[in-house]
């Protein structure tokens, strides 16, 4: 099974490459497979590509589920 997961765009850089923040963790990804990246938006990402870009509002609804499922697997 793959996982992607949605982060937020916070710096753009040449050569189609981001750096992208989820949870304060950060990492350098690559923006080749996507069009029109601004800061601030959210992307999928899997593997260090942006797979698309992800609606603000489905992007808060799905990390929210990520973090449930955190707090249910500590239980």
């Amino acid at each position: 099974m793959c996982l992607a997961i949605p982060a937020r765009v916070i710096e753009l850089f040449p050569d189609d490459q981001a750096l992208v923040e989820l949870s304060g963790a950060q990492k350098k990804i690559s923006l080749a497979l996507v069009e029109d990246i601004q800061i601030g938006d959210y992307v999928i990402v899997h593997v260090g590509f942006a797979l698309n870009r992800l609606d603000p509002e489905e992007a808060t609804k799905t990390l929210a589920l990520f973090e449930s499922a955190s707090e249910i697997a500590s239980l």
